[in-house]
């Protein structure tokens, strides 16, 4: 049993063909799939993607640092007013970002630390999304770490020492495609950090794994990534699948029967 912590299923992407991608992801033994909110845009497909599969998929609420323009006080609106409707299982994503624009940047940390507020108030884990700004965000969290501080640093990819800081804090990472491109580096640094600390995550329909890279990504592929892991550890693909499932349950505190 495998679990994709971070993929949007719900976008354009996969209009055509959305059921048969999770049919596939199904097929390989994907149980759950945790599905980040961007903005108000997205919103409506995420939760009715969320509908048809209630025993599976399961949705977030937040603002994408990316979406952080001049309106995103209104957007930051939008999406307090959902979590005050409903039950999300995360904050996110949430983060900075600075390898698209560095515009709002003052506006991405207020709304960063925004949604932070709320996963605490909620009790719920956060999703980030640092791209660009693994310190910035370090930063950031530091400033606000309490007991109930936690969640996943969506799409980890940096080195041994950023990987101690964000496990220090009692964060995830989120380990995906990335760790199976030739020269990205990652594999080095995830030879020195236990399982115990990672959940797998696609990203779908981005970063998609070798050897489909440059391709729509999909949470069947999730099971090439959780390969590459225990070729690097050096230990079983079940061993793999089950401690990452466990932290993925925990972190999103489901039951491991449900």
């Amino acid at each position: 049993m495998l679990i994709d912590t971070h993929t949007h299923l719900y976008l354009d992407r996969f209009e055509e063909d959305r059921t048969e991608v999770v049919d596939r992801a199904k097929e390989a033994g994907i149980s759950k799939f945790f599905l980040p909110n961007i903005d108000s845009t997205s919103i409506q497909d995420m939760l009715a993607l969320e509908k048809n599969y209630p025993d599976e998929i399961f949705a977030m609420m937040g603002l994408h640092p990316c979406s952080v323009k001049e309106n995103y006080k209104e957007e930051l609106a939008i999406c307090k007013s959902w979590i005050d409707k409903r039950n999300f299982c995360a904050i996110g994503e949430i983060g900075i970002d600075l390898y698209w624009d560095k515009t709002f940047l003052e506006q991405q940390i207020e709304a960063f630390n925004i949604q932070i507020d709320w996963a605490k108030e909620l009790d719920i884990p956060i999703v980030i999304h640092s791209r660009d700004s693994t310190s910035e965000v370090i930063d950031v969290l530091k400033a606000c770490k309490d007991e109930k501080l936690r969640g996943i640093f969506h799409c980890f990819g940096g080195s041994v020492e950023e990987a101690k800081k964000i496990i220090d804090l009692g964060f995830y990472l989120g380990i995906g495609g990335v760790l199976t491109f030739k020269k990205s580096g990652l594999d080095k640094t995830m030879k020195e950090v236990d399982l115990k600390n990672v959940v797998l995550e696609t990203d779908a329909p981005f970063l998609a794994p070798t050897p489909y890279r440059g391709k729509r990504n999909e949470s069947s592929y999730i099971e090439l990534i959780a390969k590459k892991l225990a070729e690097i550890k050096k230990v079983s693909l079940e061993e793999v699948a089950a401690i990452t499932t466990k932290n993925a349950l925990e972190i999103f505190q489901m039951e491991s029967n449900s």
